[in-house]
C-alpha cells in the first residue's frame, strides 16, 4: 500500500532520510553572491516596509497571508522579481515525489515561486529562481526548510541550484540547494527586518538572487 505524505508535515531528518540531502555548513553570502550597494530611494523604501513591519509585529501576531501581501510582495518588488520575464507564482502543487524502495509519495504546495521565463524558452521545464516558504510571526522561520528541500527535490534534475527562503516575517533564512550526490544544501546566516543593516543586507540578497543563473 502506497503512504501519501504531506511535504508540510515532514521534519528535516525525514527530508534527509527520504531526499537523501546533506548539510554543508561552509556557506557565507558574499562566497555564494554578489551584493551590491542599495540606492537612496530603495534604503527609503526599505526603510517604509520595516516601519509598517513593526507596527504590525508590536500590536499581534502577524499571519502568513500578511507576511506574503505585505512584506514578501513589497521586498521582491523593490528586489527587481516583478518583470516580463519572471514569473511569480501563488500556491502551487510540486510535482509528486516517489521514493524508491519506500512504497511512499510526497506532495505539497508552494507558497511562491519565481520561474526565469527567459530561460524556460529553451527547456522543457521552467528555470526556479527562489521557492518561498512563509510562516506566521509566532513559528520559527526554519521551521520551513523541510519544504524547501522537498520543493526543489524535483527541480535540482534539471538545473544545478536553486535558492530558497524561508520566513516568519522577521526572520529571513535564505538556503543555496544545489545537485549532487547526494544533493546538498547552505543555510546562510539570518538577515531579518528590525535591524536597520540586515534587512539592507536582506534586500541586497533579494536582488542578487534575482539576477541569479547557475547554468
Amino acid at each position: 500500500m502506497t503512504t501519501n505524505l504531506d511535504a508540510r508535515n515532514l521534519t528535516l531528518e525525514d527530508v534527509h532520510h527520504f531526499l537523501r540531502y546533506e548539510e554543508y555548513s561552509n556557506g557565507s553570502i558574499t562566497s555564494l553572491l554578489s551584493l551590491e550597494p542599495l540606492t537612496e530611494l530603495e534604503q527609503q523604501e526599505l526603510s517604509r516596509i520595516r516601519t509598517l513591519f513593526r507596527s504590525y509585529y508590536a500590536s499581534r501576531k502577524i499571519s502568513e497571508g500578511q507576511v506574503k501581501f505585505l512584506l514578501l510582495a513589497p521586498l521582491m518588488w523593490l528586489a527587481g522579481f516583478y518583470q516580463p520575464n519572471i514569473k511569480i507564482i501563488l500556491e502551487e502543487n510540486i510535482a509528486d515525489i516517489s521514493i524508491e524502495d519506500e512504497d511512499t509519495i510526497i506532495k505539497g504546495r508552494m507558497d511562491i515561486l519565481a520561474v526565469n521565463r527567459t530561460e524556460a524558452k529553451s527547456t522543457t521545464t521552467p528555470f526556479w529562481i527562489l521557492v518561498v516558504e512563509s510562516k506566521n510571526s509566532s513559528v520559527e522561520a526554519l521551521e520551513g526548510l523541510p519544504q524547501l528541500l522537498t520543493y526543489a527535490c524535483k527541480t535540482l534534475e534539471n538545473q544545478t541550484s536553486v535558492w530558497g527562503l524561508s520566513t516568519n516575517g522577521l526572520s529571513y533564512w535564505f538556503i543555496h540547494i544545489q545537485q549532487g550526490n547526494p544533493p546538498n544544501y547552505q543555510i546562510l546566516p539570518e538577515v531579518n527586518l528590525i535591524d536597520s543593516e540586515r534587512s539592507m543586507q536582506l534586500l541586497q540578497v533579494l536582488k542578487a538572487i534575482c539576477k541569479f543563473n547557475p547554468r
